[in-house]
């Protein structure tokens, strides 16, 4: 099947075709020509397969007859209005629009939060016909009667189950209500739950449902491997990995924003160029990474979940869970950022003793058993595996009763000490850690020096001898107190 038989009008056939598009997608085939017919829609659909433009190209299709040359605003009131849950999926949509309205005389923007109001106020003023916006900030517009949405024609709520996730819900009925109510409805979702057929109940008019594949399910394009690891190990083998894949383009997923910033840079400390994305940097750091990323400057992007959706970016090969999701959904979005559009992709999540429930979450979700693979020297807590369990370590299986020999383990700091080479010191977890210079090898076991091996015998000698040395400067004053306790009590 062609773009051409899906009854779209030249204009917009043209610009799919420069764009480089040949064949449409599955979930494109099945929702173009139901949204042409004016019907409202509930699709759900893996992450990657084309979504966006299932649901824009029927859009502007239909927006067209109302299209016009004329400079007057008032004639070019909101005809359409499309909700997505963060701003890098609302500027993905908004380059969409523009790439395939190329030949038509519709005006399109998007608002999101993070940015002055001023920039976004003026390019209202002017009149737009199409408006992607973030739910919060369309609000903001609302309240200072800077926008007007009586006249919206088609709804689009994209990715609603993030909306969910993020608590954005009690704002869309906010909008709905602000909305006609003779108008065209579409939903997209990758996930359903009771939240999102609740809304979709609200919010659509007899719906037809589309799907391209079971629900909550994965691309099948899709490598799935887990790394058991000790929680301390963790930075340590992902440097390791990512040296024994120096040319390929890495997303590493973390849970929180000071993991995120702490986990850049210290892949920035071993000469591996890396960057972060969170809620807490502007809306032009932002911008400014991502371009970075698409770009080749920067190999490895660490982002939080804000960036498990909206991402596109064209064949990465690799994304990694250094953390596993707390909620196994987002595992699904995490991973649909490789793999996308029939491409190979590959998933690899490292996990501790503490994160096995998770998996456990993920791998029901998903009806998949991952393999499981154990890096040599890197290995999780004695805990990890059960009883009877198998691993993999190194392409050998061993059973429980005669786990296979453990290669030397690195030490579990994050920064390891090179003898005879002046220290760099902090404290971290409590105690004194080094940064490690540029240039170490991770899978080399560690090898005191002579001089620790005989200071290290020394005091073994000493210990024999009954010879015991002073208390410390950290000792005296907790022995001081507690002597004065007991004088006190007594």
């Amino acid at each position: 099947m062609k773009f051409a038989d899906l009854g779209l009008i030249p204009e917009v056939q043209r610009a799919v075709a420069e764009a480089g598009y040949t064949e449409p997608t599955p979930i494109q085939q099945q929702a173009i020509p139901i949204i042409l017919q004016g019907n409202d829609v509930m699709g759900g659909a893996q992450t990657g397969t084309g979504k966006t433009a299932g649901f824009t190209l029927p859009l502007l299709n239909r927006l067209a007859p109302l299209a016009t040359s004329s400079t007057s605003p008032a004639r070019h009131p909101v005809r359409a209005l499309i909700l997505a849950p963060t701003r890098e999926l609302a500027m993905q949509v908004h380059e969409a629009v523009q790439t395939y309205s190329k030949y038509l005389p519709l005006r399109a923007t998007c608002i999101y939060g993070g940015v002055d109001m001023n920039a976004q106020i003026q390019e209202l003023r002017r009149g737009i016909e199409i408006v992607i916006a973030t739910p919060g900030r369309l609000l903001d517009h609302v309240q200072q009667k800077t926008i007007n949405l009586g006249q919206v024609d088609m709804l689009v709520l994209d990715e609603a189950d993030r909306m969910l996730d993020m608590g954005f819900i009690p704002d869309i009925r906010r909008i709905l209500a602000l909305l006609p109510a003779k108008r065209q409805s579409l939903l997209f979702s990758a996930t359903f739950s009771d939240e999102i057929k609740k809304l979709a109940d609200q919010m659509l008019k007899n719906p037809q449902l589309i799907e391209v594949a079971r629900r909550n399910m994965v691309s099948e394009t899709i490598t799935h491997r887990v790394h058991p690891v000790a929680s301390g190990l963790k930075r340590n083998l992902l440097a390791h990995l990512l040296r024994h894949q120096p040319d390929d383009q890495v997303l590493v997923f973390v849970d929180t924003k000071f993991a995120c910033s702490r986990l850049a840079n210290f892949l920035e400390r071993h000469a591996i160029a890396a960057d972060s994305i969170h809620g807490d940097k502007s809306q032009q750091q932002r911008t400014e990474t991502l371009e970075a990323f698409k770009s080749g400057k920067v190999r490895v992007l660490v982002a939080t979940d804000v960036a498990a959706r909206g991402l596109d970016i064209d064949d990465l090969p690799y994304v990694i869970n250094f953390e596993l999701p707390h909620t196994a959904e987002d595992y699904i979005h995490r991973i649909g950022r490789t793999g996308r559009a029939g491409r190979l992709g590959n998933a690899v999540s490292f996990v501790c003793s503490e994160e096995k429930g998770r998996l456990a979450e993920i791998e029901k979700l998903v009806k998949l058993q991952i393999p499981q693979e154990v890096v040599p020297g890197y290995d999780p807590e004695p805990d990890f595996f059960d009883a009877g369990h198998k691993r993999k370590r190194g392409g050998r299986s061993s059973g429980g009763d005669a786990p296979a020999p453990q290669a030397p383990r690195p030490p579990k700091s994050d920064d390891i000490r090179r003898p005879g080479r002046p220290q760099e010191s902090r404290r971290s977890g409590g105690r004194k850690s080094t940064v490690a210079p540029d240039g170490f090898d991770f899978n080399r076991p560690y090898e005191p020096s002579s001089a620790a091996i005989l200071a290290s015998e020394g005091a073994d000698a000493s210990a024999k001898a009954g010879e015991t040395s002073s208390p410390s400067r950290h000792k005296r004053p907790i022995a001081f107190l507690l002597g004065g306790l007991g004088r006190k009590q007594a």
